[in-house]
């Protein structure tokens, strides 16, 4: 996991130097002897991403002042005692919502509580939103000058872990297909695929952080791509968990038929459970591909990808047959092998790479649509850059000296 603790380690650096500038500045403009509202408003300002600072600075920023005017408000009134700091967090929190600051109302009290903590004297109180204004623009100057790290490979990471999680799963659900399996063995595999939910919340937040590193950040290239591949990627492996858990749940009922017996005669049981490791494989060289971004290993990975999604194909088709053998020497659970057979083809069809490329360029369409429709004039810029830039008299002597180097 040593990539995905860079970026963390990278947005504490860059906290901490944002802090220690807003703090310095602050020693030179005010008339404070230690200006600690100036290093606490740029941590409240600096946020992971850079889409979150435009999206959430400004919001911050007025939280933070609210807060700020409320504490000096306060302290030149009534000072700091208990009754007094309950009205100081009554007051803030109706401020908070006058201003209209959304999420961060709660930041207005916790500001105005620490800045009362930090001073109560009222000479002061100019000085703190002095202060405050230095932190706030420290902060957003500083994501501006030193972009905040890109999340991707955190979130590439949390999509291969799940990926894994899932194929180990499915080798679990694989094994003693051959045998009696006790009931409490299949509720157990069933209880784990329940489990996966609250592992792909996990992913979608991960992967949500990283598609907000993602926008308007100068280092990244086709932004927009990136963040369509990560989430229909996990959309698909999405899917598939929910396939897993009613298969899951196949194999339990089918378990509490067959008490006494194997679940599957020995032929059956063995081509099943060659078939689900290699959906367990094809789904971690999904997301692999997934996750890939250097062209050469996403052929590789694409080319694995085929191969196990192949092999699968070739034993679903083997084992459709031995099922239906089955059924017609005992039909009694015929409900039950439709299913089975119904829940492996549906997740082949979600790994499927024809499915797979299809639903990414509806994806990026309708991505783009939403795009322009939220800002028709930047579309329209866009469209004028890009036409100047194929028709500009500057084209014909570049292509020139380029014929005359190359």
């Amino acid at each position: 996991m040593k990539r995905g603790r860079e970026p963390a380690v990278a947005q504490a650096l860059r906290s901490t130097a944002a802090a220690t500038i807003a703090y310095v500045v602050a020693l030179q403009l005010s008339d404070e002897s230690a200006p600690l509202t100036a290093p606490l408003t740029a941590l409240l300002v600096v946020q992971v991403t850079l889409y979150a600072t435009l999206t959430t600075g400004v919001r911050r920023v007025n939280a933070v002042v609210a807060g700020v005017l409320v504490a000096i408000a306060f302290s030149t009134l009534v000072g700091l005692s208990w009754w007094s700091l309950g009205l100081i967090i009554l007051a803030s929190l109706v401020v908070g919502r006058i201003v209209r600051v959304d999420e961060f109302v709660p930041e207005v009290a916790i500001s105005a509580m620490l800045v009362l903590g930090v001073t109560r004297v009222t000479t002061t109180a100019w000085d703190r939103v002095l202060e405050t204004l230095i932190g706030a623009v420290v902060g957003l100057l500083f994501n501006f000058l030193f972009v905040p790290p890109v999340w991707v490979a955190t979130a590439g990471e949390s999509i291969e872990d799940l990926a894994r999680r899932m194929r180990r799963l499915l080798l679990r659900i694989a094994e003693g297909l051959t045998e009696s399996i006790p009931v409490e063995q299949a509720a157990a595999r069933l209880h784990e695929a329940r489990q996966l939910d609250h592992d792909i919340t996990e992913v979608d937040a991960a992967l949500r952080q990283a598609e907000d590193s993602l926008r308007l950040n100068p280092r990244v290239r086709e932004g927009l791509l990136h963040r369509v591949v990560l989430r229909t990627g996990l959309d698909t492996l999405e899917i598939s968990t929910v396939v897993l858990r009613v298969l899951a749940r196949t194999l339990t009922d089918l378990a509490k038929e067959r008490t006494e017996e194997a679940l599957f005669p020995p032929e059956v049981g063995k081509a099943l459970e060659e078939l689900l490791a290699q959906i367990a494989d094809a789904v971690v060289s999904f997301a692999v591909l997934v996750t890939t971004e250097v062209s050469t290993s996403a052929e590789r990975a694409e080319a694995r990808l085929s191969e196990d999604l192949a092999a699968a194909t070739r034993s679903r088709e083997r084992v459709a047959r031995l099922l239906l053998e089955d059924v017609q020497r005992r039909p009694r659970h015929w409900q039950l092998h439709g299913a089975l057979l119904a829940e492996i083809d549906r997740m082949l069809d979600e790994l499927n790479m024809e499915n797979r490329s299809q639903r990414l360029l509806e994806e990026l369409d309708r991505a783009s649509r939403e795009q322009l429709e939220r800002h028709p004039r930047l579309g329209a810029a866009r469209q004028w850059a890009r036409r100047w830039v194929r028709r500009g008299p500057w084209r014909g002597p570049w292509r020139r000296r380029r014929g005359r180097t190359e």
